[in-house]
C-alpha cells in the first residue's frame, strides 16, 4: 500500500509541476503563485520517495547466533 501511495504522490508532483510550467489554467492551481505550486509539486515527489523508501524489500533478517557442539562453533543460525 506505501509503495501505491508513493507512486500516486510523485506523479501528482509531477503533474501540478507540468501543469505549472505549461501554464495551463486549472481552477484549483491558478489560485496560487507559481512559485507556490512548484514548490507544492517538489514536496509531494520528495514525500512519494519517502513512502517508496521504507518501504521493506523482502523479509528482514534476524541476528546470527552461534550453534555450539561441545565448546566449538560448529555453524550460526538465524534469531
Amino acid at each position: 500500500m506505501a509503495k501505491l501511495l508513493g507512486w500516486v504522490l510523485i506523479l501528482l508532483g509531477l503533474a501540478l509541476i507540468v501543469l505549472n510550467l505549461l501554464k495551463i489554467n486549472l481552477p484549483l492551481i491558478s489560485q496560487f503563485n507559481i512559485l507556490w505550486t512548484i514548490v507544492i509539486g517538489l514536496i509531494l515527489i520528495v514525500t512519494g520517495f519517502l513512502f517508496l523508501k521504507q518501504m521493506k524489500r523482502g523479509k528482514q533478517l534476524g541476528e546470527e547466533v552461534p550453534i555450539y557442539q561441545g565448546e566449538k562453533i560448529v555453524g550460526y543460525r538465524r534469531k
